[in-house]
């Protein structure tokens, strides 16, 4: 350190060496300004949502603010019980279904824009961009749109049918993004090899492509379930009569009064953190199984 000093520099003001230089036996003042200010960012990031993971836990006494008052599950059961709470039940489960409607059909359409843009061709500058433009478009005048769309033309909105294109138009710009990244670094040398060998052009798909890209397509299904799972500008104006959750919870939160809200905001957290465990477990098992593979 003393060498690295003394060849600074003598335009280096003594105050700009004390902070890059730690003090005999410790760290530098600006680690710990940066570490106070890290440490805040996290209390005020996450504090929030512990005190409602918190204070879902009360008994029937429970209230909307500390102190707590008592500890059960008296809320989670409440929540699926429909009786002040709304249709949790119901929205839960078309939420799940819409985002696994959409995470298919992000997974299939991105895998097909990949493989379709691997080589340049007339107009694919154009194309890309109609595909991405709607990220730049406010979500909620999307919906709104769609809605209008869909009433013009005589058509019930509904959750299965107008939310999941406003959805689509949300997930698909994401999905081709990972999946352009991906693709830039698939080796096309392992492709020509399968073709070499005698296979068609479906096998070597089938066989070699999607086994190399599973990780890639793992992170395009989560990115299509969460997005869609907790999507709400878009599903405002598109989702008809039924609620999808996010609409359930906006819903909640103007009439409910109970911790029955904060029981729905642990649960829909522990759903999330469910499917990015299981999504990142399954790019963990392929990455083991593919360097056993190579071991072998």
């Amino acid at each position: 350190m003393s060498a690295v000093l003394a060849d600074m520099p003598e335009t280096v003001s003594p105050a700009t060496t004390k902070a890059i230089a730690p003090s005999k036996g410790g760290r530098p003042w600006t680690f710990y300004v940066l570490a106070t200010l890290f440490s805040l960012y996290v209390i005020a990031l996450y504090g929030p949502m512990f005190c409602i993971y918190i204070l879902s836990f009360q008994d029937i006494r429970g209230g909307l603010v500390f102190p707590m008052k008592g500890h059960s599950l008296h809320w989670f059961v409440d929540l699926f019980t429909q009786v002040r709470t709304g249709d949790v039940k119901g929205s839960f489960d078309r939420s799940i279904k819409l985002a696994v409607i959409v995470t298919i059909i992000t997974v299939v359409v991105s895998f097909l824009a990949g493989l379709g843009f691997r080589k340049r061709f007339r107009g694919d500058t154009v194309v890309f961009y109609m595909m991405i433009g709607s990220l730049v478009a406010p979500g909620l005048v999307l919906g709104l749109g769609t809605g209008l769309l869909f009433q013009a033309l005589g058509l019930n909105a509904s959750w299965y049918t107008s939310a999941l294109g406003a959805q689509l138009s949300w997930t698909l710009p994401f999905g081709v993004l990972v999946m352009f990244a991906v693709m830039s670094r698939f080796n096309h040398v392992w492709e020509e090899a399968a073709y070499d060998l005698g296979a068609s052009r479906w096998q070597s798909i089938w066989l070699v492509m999607i086994p190399v890209l599973a990780p890639g397509l793992v992170a395009v299904a989560l990115f299509g379930f969460t997005l869609s799972y907790d999507e709400f500008a878009r599903s405002l104006q598109t989702a008809g009569s039924l609620n999808t959750l996010p609409l359930e919870i906006w819903s909640m939160t103007l009439n409910v009064t109970s911790p029955s809200l904060y029981a729905l905001g642990t649960v829909t957290t522990i759903v999330s953190f469910v499917v990015i465990g299981a999504s990142l477990g399954t790019i963990v098992l392929i990455q083991k199984k593919r360097g056993s593979r190579v071991k072998g």
